[in-house]
């Protein structure tokens, strides 16, 4: 296949057979999961299912790959499997426009992934998320945070019982030791998270949230590359 030809020459047939036949759930399609994404259409997985209610903002043009101003607008989700059919049209892309919580999991066949990847931020999520992928013995990771960071070189990969200067991963690590669960590979920074100099108020009262991270383009998207890279990898059972 001439779209895939250089990678194959790297891993061979038998191995970009099995991305082919891969099926990815992936929740968050924002700044990391856009670039989760783009990473696994360009190596060639066969079957996406994109989890975002979000729709583009104008905000999100410094770090995000689907956000442009022609984008503004649209269902996150629909811009990113457009760009993933672009790159590999015989993928199968299904999307679902939802708020994932633990109330409405059962929307979502968890059993019928080879992989699972979470990209976003709501702990109750991102919790329900993991013990769904334990219960079911389903490789997976999830993503630490990204915000109020600004270099890509201290970005990690490891379990989160080993992570430090993440206030998102402290939070994980007490929840999941609650659950009976103690071990999570996840993708974190070692950067200490950086204060924002301000906060833009009306989108404070707009998301009723008490502070919104500061974000860099480059953070976000070494993420994402990141995760792709060891999501290929359990896909294969073996490093690259």
């Amino acid at each position: 296949m001439e779209s895939f030809k250089r990678e194959i020459m790297l891993i061979g047939n038998e191995k970009f057979d099995r991305l082919q036949s891969s099926k990815v759930l992936i929740f968050g399609v924002g700044g990391v999961g856009g670039y989760v994404c783009e990473a696994l259409a360009r190596s060639g997985i066969g079957s996406f299912t994109l989890v975002d209610h979000d729709r583009v903002s104008e905000s999100n043009i410094n770090r995000q790959i689907i956000a442009l101003h022609s984008t503004i607008g649209e269902y996150k989700v629909d811009v990113i499997k457009r760009r993933i059919l672009d790159i590999y049209p015989k993928c199968d892309v299904e999307v679902k426009k939802m708020f994932y919580l633990p109330e409405n999991k059962d929307e979502i066949n968890f059993g019928e992934y080879d992989m699972i990847i979470d990209c976003i931020d709501t702990i109750s999520a991102k919790l329900d998320i993991i013990c769904e992928a334990h219960r079911l013995n389903i490789p997976h990771i999830s993503s630490m945070g990204a915000g109020n960071r600004l270099d890509p070189l201290k970005i990690k990969v490891g379990d989160v019982f080993e992570t430090s200067y993440d206030p998102l991963a402290k939070v994980m690590r007490r929840e999941l030791r609650k659950r009976g669960i103690h071990q999570c590979k996840v993708v974190y920074s070692t950067e200490k998270a950086l204060t924002p100099l301000f906060y833009d108020e009306q989108e404070l009262k707009e998301t009723n949230k008490r502070s919104i991270p500061g974000s860099s383009a480059f953070v976000p998207a070494a993420f994402g590359l990141v995760i792709a890279s060891e999501a290929v990898k359990e896909l294969l059972g073996c490093a690259l």
